[in-house]
């Protein structure tokens, strides 16, 4: 795996494809798979669980919560939040957190 970062991050039991660059300051947490060839910009954060695709961009400061999946190709400009309401959650009518797709 060829994985560019230019300072020690936390990543517990994440998974990182090849050609993937991660900046400084970002947070992965646990769970996360995020695909080949992607850029992880300075000061993003990535909540437990979340999918990302081959080829995403994820510019500086974004914050992509529990629930998001990036497909292959995606953009995310910077200081962009993914996340889910707390009232009303965003959950299925048997009360599962919905899933949040981009692609």
């Amino acid at each position: 795996m060829s994985l560019y970062i230019p300072q020690p991050k936390y990543l517990p039991k994440a998974q990182i494809g090849s050609g993937t660059r991660i900046w400084h300051f970002v947070q992965i947490r646990e769970g996360v798979n995020i695909g080949r060839n992607c850029i992880i910009g300075k000061d993003v954060y990535v909540d437990f669980d979340v999918k990302i695709g081959d080829n995403v961009k994820i510019q500086n400061s974004a914050l992509i919560y529990h629930g998001a999946t990036l497909e292959d190709g995606v953009f995310i400009g910077p200081q962009v939040c993914l996340t889910n309401d707390r009232l009303p959650r965003a959950i299925t009518p048997e009360g599962q957190l919905r899933e949040t797709t981009i692609g």
